[in-house]
């Protein structure tokens, strides 16, 4: 995403996060420009009946939680640590700075948020469908080509899939095994690949 360097030389700095702990909690004031060095972060709400749903799971090299930095409002998700993780921050301040000197550093943010609104306007239909089937396909397809490979193994556990569709786990699990039954995922050593 940005230059590991770049961020560095506007007073970025590292913090180690351990595997569940919390980075980013919901109605925080942003502070930070957070990009992960190592590791793996999960930002996720909760709706009234305490139903967690995942916004995303970002990985090494990718960054999180900054669209509140630009407009200025807290935080509406919590950020997690699903591992143990390595994430460079930087000064919201410093990062502005950043973007007004560095125009590939600010076009590179653009386009990761560009990304992230393109995923939710192709899943947000399928999350108000009622078919569980087109849902995981959606998702599951959009990161296959996120991934440019022939066959992705999705890193995903049941429970994250379940999370990032809105559905309940054990639809998850009968509609894998649906899929697979009609070939449009494949199975092997419970690991899932599409």
């Amino acid at each position: 995403m940005i230059n590991t360097n770049s961020l560095l030389n506007y007073n970025g700095f590292v913090k180690e996060y351990s595997k569940d702990e919390t980075i980013i909690k919901a109605g925080e004031e942003p502070k930070y420009y957070f990009q992960i060095l190592e590791g793996k972060v999960k930002m996720s709400n909760f709706n009234e009946e305490g139903k967690e749903f995942i916004q995303g799971i970002f990985t090494c090299g990718e960054s999180f939680g900054e669209p509140p930095l630009f407009i200025e409002n807290n935080y509406p998700a919590n950020a997690i640590a699903l591992i143990d993780s390595r994430i460079l921050m930087i000064k919201k301040e410093d990062f502005f700075d950043l973007l007004m000197q560095d125009k590939e550093s600010c076009f590179g943010v653009f386009k990761a948020l560009s990304n992230r609104l393109y995923y939710k306007s192709i899943m947000a239909p399928d999350i108000s469908s009622h078919d569980s089937y087109k849902r995981i396909l959606t998702l599951l397809n959009y990161l296959k080509k996120q991934s440019n490979e022939e066959e992705f193994l999705v890193n995903l556990t049941r429970q994250q899939i379940a999370d990032l569709t809105g559905l309940r786990v054990e639809t998850v699990i009968r509609s894998i095994k649906e899929l697979e039954i009609r070939n449009q995922i494949r199975i092997c050593r419970g690991k899932l690949f599409i």
